[in-house]
């Protein structure tokens, strides 16, 4: 996608790299919308802190960030005992996104048996393949959830645009490019379809406000930033034609784990009769799972997130402000699950299908034994 119109990814090798191995560079998420900014992470601690802090997120570019992490730390010290460290390290930095685990896993597997002086090299190219498959996917279930757009378009031929509502931060930012839910969005604007996002501000972290409408602005995308509570009142009186959401990690029964508030949004869907769809990658998968609500571990975040935001003043400061009183305990959870019997269906680079095992299954024949 384009920032200021340049073509950007959210996370690129340097330019300094030579033959394939060095430093990686990010866009710090955490200063935008204020300020784009970008760093580099020359060592496999600057990559976990860039995870840990969030100045990357969204579950599939916490995974490419792991990948391109461990190759950091090989870089340094290619032995067995690195590689393990290395592991241990950025798996403890998020523990609900699938991704993270999926790509350090992928790794290890692949650098295990290899010699130690060719680990660097094995890590650095498979960090870039699973970056450059995570583009290609992304367009595909823009594709796919194009489809559905356009139909929203053409039935009964209206004379406004198609409303969606979505949740949280699941655009290029929160992937390689492109993104999940509003790959589709991009899509159908490009196609000429006109399209109208209502943005959940999405608080605590406000990755709705500050992102998705950041990158909705940059693309040209007509959209409206709305407080997390106002997508019912919206939709109860008609002004959403479709939910469109992404996930950090999803069951093999269906059910979907995304930034907390999204299982309100599902039943105020449901309450509606607004489909209420979710988009992701095969990798968010996690075949191992049946039950999201029992299974799936909830991340929770420092107290600080809830108790302060931080803005612009007037003189064009970024500040951060105390919004509760001092003595006040907070509760963080990042996260929330909502049933499959609330997702109208899911939206992944292979196609649309229902959510549930058979749903998934049919998409991916080849996890039937699992």
């Amino acid at each position: 996608m384009k920032v200021g119109g340049r073509a950007y990814r959210s996370i690129w090798l340097a330019e300094d790299a030579k033959d394939g191995i060095g430093a990686v560079e990010i866009i710090d998420q955490t200063r935008l919308p204020h300020g784009f900014v970008t760093r580099r992470l020359e060592t496999l601690e600057e990559a976990a802190t860039a995870i840990r802090e969030m100045w990357v997120r969204g579950a599939p570019l916490i995974g490419a960030t792991a990948a391109y992490g461990l190759a950091l730390a090989l870089r340094a010290d290619p032995s067995d005992a690195n590689l393990e460290r290395a592991a241990e390290v950025l798996i403890a930095t998020r523990p609900t996104a699938v991704n993270l685990r999926w790509a350090v896993e992928d790794l290890l597997a692949r650098l295990r048996p290899a010699a130690a002086g060719a680990r660097a090299g094995l890590a650095y190219a498979r960090a870039a393949e699973i970056c450059d498959q995570d583009v290609a996917i992304n367009r595909s279930i823009g594709g796919h959830g194009l489809g559905l757009i356009r139909a929203a378009w053409e039935d009964g031929g209206r004379a406004r645009p198609v409303n969606l509502l979505t949740h949280c931060n699941a655009g290029w930012l929160a992937t390689v490019d492109w993104g999940t839910a509003l790959s589709p969005i991009f899509q159908a604007h490009d196609a000429g379809i006109p399209v109208h996002v209502w943005v959940d501000e999405t608080r605590p972290r406000n990755q709705g406000a500050s992102l998705t409408a950041w990158e909705l602005g940059q693309h040209g995308v007509a959209h409206t930033v709305i407080v997390d509570n106002a997508g019912g009142h919206l939709m109860q009186h008609g002004r959403v034609d479709l939910c469109i959401t992404g996930t950090d990690r999803t069951t093999a029964a269906g059910d979907v784990c995304n930034k907390i508030g999204t299982y309100l949004k599902a039943l105020a869907a449901f309450d509606n009769d607004v489909p209420f769809y979710v988009a992701l990658p095969g990798p968010t998968i996690d075949w191992s799972i049946e039950d999201g609500l029992a299974e799936i571990p909830i991340e929770e975040r420092p107290g600080a997130e809830v108790a302060e935001i931080a803005g612009v003043t007037a003189a064009g400061a970024v500040t951060r402000v105390r919004l509760i009183p001092e003595a006040s305990p907070v509760a963080n959870p990042a996260f929330d699950v909502t049933p499959a019997r609330l997702v109208t269906g899911l939206i992944t680079e292979r196609g649309i299908c229902p959510a549930s095992r058979e749903g998934l299954r049919a998409l991916y024949p080849e996890r039937h034994n699992q």
